[in-house]
């Protein structure tokens, strides 16, 4: 359709970017070459694949180490290479990676062993490359998909459903790859999502042959079961959440629809909207400082701090109306709060046992000063602790909970 047209034109990236990221590729490639190790670079993820989304990413460089490695820390090998860039950041996960910034692009080097299947893997990202190679394969079989990719990450991301990142629970790139290459377009994808069942099963090698239920791990088992092409044991859409699984169901059946192109455009949310929207409502803004370290940690703690937040202020009696939060991936994060304007009422009513429950009774009497029966139960008159949100999160602030998660908190309030 002629809409589709217009967004793909509008996601293609420059082709500067490939260039810019092949001269740092080769730059590791001299420095391997002098240190006369055995080992080459060469471009991973969705640069590689030719998937990748206008001003949307990073590029991901793997560094293949011959087999002869295999009992070595090749992260330390690639650290000596990466010297030619004394800002290269080593961070540390089941094998250490590398980050560093040039030309104006994030780029991610991950030491690889140069396998030739899945068995042979000592780590899971060893099959990382193994993975490009499956798409660019069957890329080359239907070119016109790499468009029909990206029109699916354009939609996942305006959905807010793109990412696998424990704090997100979405889709991740190498699923909306295997998915529209099994349904051979972003059209048919979207058709066929809004007849997904819950643990709809995808065996794009029919591996299974129908009994992925039955013979994966129960572990494995999510609301979509992705079977990797390259790994068959493995559950590529293992962490989707049900939330997300159903949500990305509904905006597909929106977009068949009514197609518009507001479903490829990502909406930030700005403080000036927000402010509209709680109009005779109390507005409460939490600035946040994130930590330090791996998105993902970093990503995760900021979620534990956010429904931590939440559920305080529904325990304490506050009607939350609209919530949400964003997050830069960097340093700064934003939490909204959207509640009922009011000041809450000194006293609440806290329920007691049966009052048939004599020994129940006592002790609730024991507990509660101000106490009386209305029904067939007994209650108590209790004293709030707090009465405006803004006092519940001066004080929830100090918890370690949140100092634990955060590096700093601070409040507005509209």
């Amino acid at each position: 359709m002629e809409l589709l047209k217009q967004v793909i034109g509008e996601l293609r990236p420059k082709k500067d970017v490939v260039d810019k990221c092949t001269a740092v590729l080769d730059s590791i490639n001299s420095e391997i070459k002098k240190k006369k190790i055995k080992a080459r670079a060469v471009l991973g993820g969705s640069i590689a694949k030719g998937t990748f989304l206008k001003d949307d990413y990073d590029c991901d460089i793997f560094v293949k180490f011959n087999l002869s490695y295999r009992k070595k820390d090749i992260s330390d090998l690639l650290e000596k290479i990466l010297k030619i860039f004394p800002k290269a950041e080593r961070i540390h996960g089941s094998r250490d990676y590398f980050n560093l910034k040039s030309n104006g692009i994030n780029f991610e080097v991950v030491p690889v062993l140069n396998i030739k299947k899945a068995e042979q893997a000592v780590n899971i990202t060893d099959c990382s490359p193994l993975h490009v190679k499956w798409v660019r394969d069957n890329l080359k079989k239907n070119p016109k998909l790499a468009d029909d990719i990206r029109l699916a990450k354009a939609f996942c991301k305006s959905c807010n459903v793109y990412g696998a990142e424990s704090y997100m629970r979405g889709f991740s790139g190498h699923v909306l790859d295997i998915l529209v290459i099994y349904y051979k377009g972003f059209i048919p994808l979207l058709k066929n999502a809004v007849k997904w069942k819950e643990q709809e099963v995808i065996d794009f090698n029919n591996y299974y042959k129908g009994s992925a239920l039955e013979r994966l791990n129960k572990s494995k088992l999510s609301p979509l079961i992705v079977i990797d092409p390259i790994q068959p044991e493995r559950n590529a859409s293992a962490v989707l959440s049900r939330k997300n699984f159903l949500f990305f169901k509904k905006s597909a059946k929106n977009f068949l629809k009514k197609p518009s192109k507001r479903f490829f455009k990502k909406k930030e949310i700005t403080i000036k909207e927000l402010k509209e929207k709680s109009k005779g409502k109390n507005l409460v803004l939490l600035d946040v400082k994130a930590l330090d370290g791996k998105e993902d940690v970093v990503g995760s703690k900021l979620l534990k701090a956010f429904n931590y937040i939440n559920k305080n202020l529904v325990l304490n009696g506050f009607t939350v109306y609209e919530k949400g939060w964003k997050w830069d991936k960097k340093k700064k994060a934003l939490f909204w709060f959207i509640l009922k304007n009011e000041i809450l009422p000194e006293y609440f009513k806290r329920i007691g046992p049966p009052i048939k429950n004599k020994e129940n009774v006592k002790q609730f009497m024991k507990k509660h000063k101000k106490t009386f029966i209305q029904g067939k139960r007994i209650y108590a008159k209790v004293k709030r602790e707090f009465r405006k949100p803004e006092d519940l999160i001066k004080a929830i602030k100090k918890d370690k909970y949140l100092k634990e998660r955060t590096k700093k908190i601070e409040m507005f309030i509209y």
